[in-house]
């Protein structure tokens, strides 16, 4: 069942829904004359204010992951819901509505757009959704990252830091319930990385926004709620975060983040 037309009409009952479900989800792509599987059979929830990591090698799956819990793809079996609406059978038009009003995207390449300033792509979204008050919501989410003294430079006088800073609040301009991060800090010297990783766990207390990060960062391991594992488009651990299970290793032995 969809709830995508009626989602805010339901707080109550969306409060008791988990942000993000999997339910025995596979997603094929068509090579040649061949059905290469992506994702295999991956069931599991997100909860509300969860922080979770997705580790596994490359090629593992993780972005497919991403992509499905995003609204960026559909499943070929099964059944993704975001906040209790499931993107089955959806058309691209409510797929994109779902994109707009629940889930924030940040990108390890950042994806701002070169002419603009750090403002105006922070922006832009609430702009092309004609949101009132944009230019004010905008500023409000410069200063939350750090950056409301940059507003006006363009992407090329910023940092790498810098950049994927105005890349999350650009993310969480529409107050997503969801946030799902492609390898944030993958593109970071390990200072900076350290500072978003900080930036994006300050969002997830203070914001109460669930996250879904695919990652290599062993740091980024020690403090979310859980780490998920994939392995050839299998969900192999779901486990909570070393930090909050004691000695525990994920699969029990000493992972690979290839």
């Amino acid at each position: 069942m969809s709830y995508l037309h009626c989602f805010h009409c339901l707080p109550c009952y969306a409060e008791q829904l988990p942000v993000l479900r999997f339910l025995h989800v596979s997603k094929h792509y068509k090579l040649m004359e061949q059905y290469v599987p992506a994702l295999s059979d991956i069931t599991l929830d997100v909860q509300s204010g969860e922080f979770v990591v997705v580790v596994g090698r490359s090629g593992c799956g993780k972005s497919t992951f991403l992509n499905l819990a995003g609204a960026i793809d559909v499943p070929t079996d099964g059944v993704v819901e975001i906040n209790g609406s499931s993107t089955a059978g959806l058309s691209d038009q409510e797929l994109t509505v779902i994109r707009r009003s629940l889930v924030g995207f940040i990108f390890q390449f950042f994806q701002l757009l070169p002419t603009l300033s750090a403002l105006e792509n922070v922006e832009l979204p609430l702009q092309l959704a004609g949101r009132k008050h944009s230019r004010q919501r905008a500023l409000e989410l410069l200063d939350i990252v750090g950056l409301q003294g940059l507003s006006g430079r363009q992407p090329h006088q910023l940092s790498g830091g810098q950049m994927q800073r105005v890349a999350i609040a650009r993310a969480l301009v529409h107050d997503p319930k969801l946030l799902l991060a492609d390898e944030p800090l993958g593109n970071l010297d390990t200072e900076t990385a350290e500072g978003i990783l900080k930036l994006l766990l300050r969002v997830n207390r203070d914001l109460g926004t669930s996250i879904v990060m695919a990652t290599h960062s062993r740091e980024s391991m020690l403090q979310v709620d859980r780490v998920i594992q994939l392995s050839d488009g299998k969900l192999v651990d779901d486990v909570p975060a070393i930090s909050n299970s004691g000695s525990h290793e994920v699969g029990g032995r000493t992972h690979s983040l290839g």
